[in-house]
C-alpha cells in the first residue's frame, strides 16, 4: 500500500519498489500500530483489499512531508490502480476524517504532489493549502 501512495505520473519511469525502504518514506509504516494516533481503514470490494488510508503523527527525527506539528494526524491513502477515478478514495477520506473527528482531533494533514489529480479531491473536502513548495502543496482540514 506504502509504494502505491507514492505519485508517479503515468508517462514517468516507474519508480523502484525499493524506495518505501528510505527512511522519509518508510517513517510511513515502519512499526505502525505502536503509536496512540496511528490508525489506519482498508477498503475492501467483494472480499478483496483495493486501498487504505492511514494517519499518524510524524513529529520525531524524520517528519512526514505534510507534517505541521506534534498533535496533528497526516494523512497517507493508497489505492490500486484500476479503482481511482471511482470515487472511492473521495469514501475512504471521509470515513477517516469522520473517525478523526470522533476521536477528538482538531485537524489533519497531508503533503499531496502539485500534478496530482487529487489535489481537486482534497480541496472538495474542504483541506486548504497552507504551505505552496517547489514541488507539492501541504493541506491543512480543521475539524471543529
Amino acid at each position: 500500500m506504502l509504494y502505491e501512495a507514492i505519485y508517479q505520473p503515468e508517462s514517468e519511469t516507474l519508480l523502484p519498489r525499493e524506495i518505501i525502504k528510505t527512511p522519509e518514506i518508510d517513517v510511513f509504516i515502519n512499526n505502525f500500530g505502536k503509536q496512540q494516533d496511528d490508525h489506519c481503514l482498508v477498503a475492501d470490494l467483494n472480499g478483496k483489499i483495493i486501498g487504505a488510508v492511514w494517519v499518524r503523527i510524524l513529529s520525531g527525527k524524520i517528519k512526514g512531508y505534510g507534517n505541521i506539528d506534534n498533535e496533528t494526524p497526516e494523512f497517507a491513502i493508497s489505492l490500486f490502480q484500476e479503482y481511482r477515478n471511482k470515487g472511492y478514495g473521495t469514501q475512504m477520506m471521509k470515513k477517516m476524517i469522520e473517525y478523526l473527528i470522533e476521536k477528538g482531533y482538531k485537524q489533519t494533514s497531508l503533503s499531496v504532489d502539485k500534478n496530482n489529480y487529487a489535489v481537486r479531491m482534497y480541496q472538495k473536502l474542504g483541506f486548504e493549502t497552507i504551505q505552496e513548495n517547489e514541488h507539492d502543496y501541504i493541506m491543512l482540514l480543521k475539524l471543529r
